[in-house]
C-alpha cells in the first residue's frame, strides 16, 4: 500500500506545498507556500495557512517553488 503523494517540496527537512489565495481587494490573487504538518490526503485542496500569514488553497497538483510569476515574494524568502 502506498502512500498518497503531493506535488511538493523538501527543504531543510521541512515539506512545503504551494496554494494560490484569491484576490482580496486591491491586492492580486498569489502563490503562497503551505508548510505540510498533516499527511498529504488531509489537506486535499483545503485552505491552509501560509508560511507568510495569507490563507489560501493547497493545490496538490502543482510544486513548491513554483515557476509561476506571479509568487508571493515573502514566501519565497521565508522557504529559502
Amino acid at each position: 500500500m502506498t502512500a498518497p503523494t503531493l506535488a511538493s517540496t523538501v527543504h531543510a527537512a521541512t515539506t512545503y506545498a504551494p496554494a494560490r489565495s484569491r484576490a482580496h481587494g486591491p491586492t492580486a490573487a498569489l502563490w503562497h507556500a503551505v508548510e505540510l504538518h498533516r499527511p498529504p490526503a488531509e489537506v486535499d485542496g483545503a485552505c491552509e495557512l501560509t508560511v507568510c500569514g495569507s490563507l489560501a488553497r493547497v493545490a496538490v497538483d502543482e510544486q513548491w517553488p513554483t515557476v509561476a510569476r506571479d509568487v508571493c515574494p515573502s514566501c519565497v524568502v521565508l522557504t529559502s
